[in-house]
């Protein structure tokens, strides 16, 4: 299994599982068909972008990882992607995340923002979090 795999289902897991999080939206996503949707299948998390960086040493093979997590929200205001954006926070800053054959040396949250996306009507937040993964 590779590092950028490994990433992305371990942080798909953890943010399906969390039960806070999943309270308040309809789901967590990969990708999400671009098709006008009706309100009601807001609020919602897509996992976005990843970059990997090879940190490998003489005896271990290690990713430096920034990943982002995008929060869809039709609600009036910036208040519902921002309750989200926390939950998310909590859920995956310094997280332990696991995986077989698989370390998280440490995941945190370096960067959120919102803002109104380009339909003038649903707000986006973004999270990226910075993480290392060494395989055993």
């Amino acid at each position: 299994m590779s590092f950028e795999s490994v990433v992305q289902q371990a942080v798909y897991e953890k943010l399906s599982n969390d039960v806070d999080l999943n309270a308040q939206i309809v789901g967590v996503y990969d990708a999400v068909p671009q098709l006008e949707q009706p309100d009601n299948e807001f609020p919602y998390v897509t996992i976005g972008e990843d970059v990997h960086t090879t940190i490998d040493t003489d005896t271990e093979l290690m990713n430096s990882v920034s990943i982002t997590v995008h929060v869809w929200s039709r609600f009036d205001g910036r208040s519902e992607a921002k309750k989200i954006q926390g939950l998310i926070y909590n859920a995956l800053h310094r997280a332990n995340l696991t995986y077989t054959g698989f370390k998280f040396v440490t995941i945190t949250q370096t960067q959120s923002q919102t803002m109104m996306d380009a339909d003038g009507h649903t707000r986006h937040g973004v999270q990226t979090f910075n993480l290392m993964i060494e395989e055993l």
